[in-house]
């Protein structure tokens, strides 16, 4: 789950799902062929569910959501289950970005996709925090 405030901004729907592509297509191959039963979705803004479910906080949204069974704790057990799923919120990324700078909405976006993908991998927050990546 990544969680911000800030601004606005503006991409179409359809530029801003291929930012959304391009960085999922910038995950190596490598990574990419062990991530299993997942998929990947833009929607416009969190749902009050998903708020509440991450626990955000008044003030602040979702910029992304990752909602699954990490790799790290699947077991034999784990089949016949609907795919995870990573939900990457449109609106607060582009109010969280600059007016008009799509570099900015870009480098935000992979971002975000990013940290949804480590979740799956296991990945805590704070994890990713220690090591830097938000």
């Amino acid at each position: 789950m990544q969680v911000i405030q800030g601004g606005n901004s503006y991409v179409a729907r359809e530029r801003f799902e291929e930012l959304v592509q391009e960085a999922l297509d910038s995950i190596p191959d490598e990574l990419w062929n062990t991530i299993d039963n997942l998929v990947v979705t833009v929607e416009e803004w969190p749902t009050r569910g998903q708020l509440g479910s991450a626990r955000v906080q008044a003030g602040h949204t979702l910029l992304g959501l990752y909602e699954g069974v990490p790799l790290t704790v699947r077991t034999q057990y784990y089949g016949m289950v609907p795919p995870d799923k990573i939900t990457i919120f449109r609106g607060p990324i582009l109010r969280f970005c600059p007016p008009g700078d799509e570099d900015a909405i870009r480098a935000q976006v992979r971002r975000t996709v990013l940290h949804e993908v480590a979740h799956h991998f296991g990945i805590d927050d704070d994890r990713l925090h220690e090591i830097g990546a938000y």
